[in-house]
Parts: structure tokens; C-alpha cells; sequence
């Protein structure tokens, strides 16, 4: 199942991340850049980066300058991230390019890559649930709140799991198309951004 195949992958990049755990460490992809794999690892990757910049950013002593630089930080993130999800629908169109589209096939409310863009956020905070219910420093409550929180995340991964291996092998099927709409964010662009025209 496709969806098995990514959540490893995406566990491969937050275990790496968490290594030396530094928003500013070096990225390296392990996987060619011809394979899913390689745009999967790099996702995630992003999301895990990301993840660690929202905590950062949170600090209520936190230098205002520092807070500045971190929040274009988050933008430029969010860009990549954006980017990623189109070079994974990208794949899925070239993959599926050549399926009969049956005359009864419907549209998704979101693409493939949407959908794995929210099962590489699940990886995260699964990861993260982990974490807080086996703290040693935390309270037994905090802990088996946290053990409760954790198992509604691996249900909401299992059922995720299956909503976008159904959506693979309806679209492989032909009972569903892809229709992908790319990215029109307006506050990026120097035309469609009144305070950037403006300078």
C-alpha cells in the first residue's frame, strides 16, 4: 500500500531530524532524485523542519528580531511545502496519464498529495504524542493523557492510511480523476500583494 510506503519514509526523515534536533542542520536526501521517494523524504523533511520553527517562534521571550526572521523563515517553508505537494500530484498525473477515465468517475475534494500532505503531518504528531507519553520528567496524568491522545492519532492514521490507498486505486480504476489546481497565493507576489506593489 502506498500509504504504508510513505509513513516509513516519513519516519526515516523525523528520526534523522531528530538526531541532532536543529532547524539549521543540513539536509540530505538519501533516496534518487528520479524515485517518489526522494519527494516524499524531502516533504516531510519540510514539515519536520517546520514543526521545530512553530515551537521556536512560540517562546513569549523570544527576540523580536529573531521572531521576525524565524516568521519569513515559516513563509519560505511553507512555500517549499506547497511546491512538494505539487511535484507529488505531478508524479501521480504522469503515473496515471494513460487510465480510462470512466464516463461515471467523480473528483476528489482533494488531490493525492493533499491527502499524503496531511499523513506527513500525522507522522509528526504521532511522533511527538510518543514523546510526551513516555516522558520521564511529566506527570503520570500528563502521560496517560497523552497515551489517549495517541491512540485517536494511530485510529486517524489508520483510517487516513486507507482513504488515500482507496483514492490510488480509484483513480488507477478510472472511477476517479485527478484534477490538481495549482498554488495562486497572492501574498508572495509582487503584483498581487498590495504593500509589496506598493514599494
Amino acid at each position: 500500500m502506498f500509504s504504508d510506503f510513505a509513513f516509513k519514509i516519513f519516519n526515516e526523515s523525523i528520526d534523522k531530524y531528530h538526531v541532532l534536533d536543529n532547524v539549521y542542520q543540513a539536509f540530505s536526501n538519501p533516496y534518487p532524485k528520479d524515485e517518489i521517494a526522494h519527494l516524499l523524504y524531502r516533504k516531510n523533511w519540510i514539515d519536520t523542519v517546520q514543526w521545530h520553527y512553530e515551537d521556536i517562534i512560540r517562546d513569549p521571550n523570544i527576540d523580536p528580531v529573531d521572531a521576525l526572521d524565524l516568521k519569513r523563515k515559516i513563509d519560505a517553508s511553507n512555500q517549499d511545502r506547497t511546491d512538494l505537494v505539487e511535484y507529488i500530484d505531478s508524479y501521480f498525473l504522469n503515473k496515471y496519464q494513460s487510465v480510462q477515465v470512466k464516463d461515471n468517475a467523480t473528483i476528489n475534494t482533494e488531490s493525492p498529495a493533499w491527502a499524503i500532505d496531511r499523513l506527513s503531518i500525522l507522522a509528526l504528531k504521532v511522533y511527538h504524542m510518543k514523546e510526551e507519553a513516555t516522558r520521564t520528567d511529566a506527570s503520570e496524568d500528563h502521560k496517560q493523557k497523552c497515551s489517549d491522545k495517541l491512540a485517536v492519532l494511530l485510529e486517524q492514521k489508520k483510517d487516513l492510511s486507507t482513504a488515500i490507498d482507496q483514492l490510488l486505486a480509484d483513480i488507477e480504476a478510472g472511477n476517479k480523476y485527478m484534477k490538481v489546481y495549482k498554488q495562486m497565493k497572492m501574498y508572495n507576489d509582487d503584483e498581487l500583494n498590495p504593500v509589496l506593489r506598493a514599494k
